[in-house]
Order: C-alpha cells, then structure tokens, then sequence
C-alpha cells in the first residue's frame, strides 16, 4: 500500500493550495482518511479527517479555512486550504487507517511573503 501526496509549495498569506493523497495497493479497508502536519522543532498534529460515512473532524486552529474531502472512488483525499497564514508552514502528510494505519512520504506547505 503507498500514499502518495502532492499539491504543496510556496504561498504567500492569505493564498490557497490543495493537497492531494492517492491510496494505491491492496487495501482492503478504509475507515479513516486524514492529514496532519508538522511544523520545524513542533510535534506532528492532525490537521482534518474524514470517517468512512462521510463525517469531519478539524483542528481548531484550521476550521472554516481547510475542507477535507474524498474522491469518488473513495482513494483519494483532497485537503482545500484557504486563508493560508505563516502558522500554517508544514511538512503535511497523508494518513489513512484501516486494519492497519498508513502513512504518505508528506508534502512541504510554506507559507511567507
């Protein structure tokens, strides 16, 4: 099983950017898709997920900028964020749990002027 994530870069405050993850391989099941992310000397934290029936759950710190969501055929999360300040500077990375939990090779977001 690989995740692959892409869709980071550099963006100036206030911009945009969407991450994209693509599941590919044998897994059987998905309960959970997500993304967290991790800022230079912090620990890795959750950003947002989505459950298998289609609930959310988001970080306070990016509720009401940051969208979650799934593709049709349910391997691929998107994470759509908006209102990018420089807190928001991370390596973000893709999660995904099933019978087991999987990890993307994360995506860097730098966020500055």
């Amino acid at each position: 099983v690989q995740l692959q994530a892409c869709g980071g870069g550099l963006v100036q405050p206030g911009g945009s950017l969407r991450l994209t993850c693509v599941v590919s391989g044998n897994i059987l099941r998905i309960n959970i898709m997500g993304w967290y992310r991790q800022a230079p000397g912090k620990q890795r934290e959750l950003v947002a997920q989505i459950f298998s029936g289609g609930n959310t759950n988001y970080a306070h710190s990016v509720k009401d900028r940051f969208t979650i969501s799934r593709g049709d055929a349910r391997n691929t999360v998107y994470l759509q964020m908006n209102s990018l300040s420089p807190e928001d500077t991370a390596v973000y990375y893709c999660n995904v749990v099933g019978f087991r939990e999987y990890w993307g090779q994360g995506t860097q977001v730098t966020v500055s002027s």
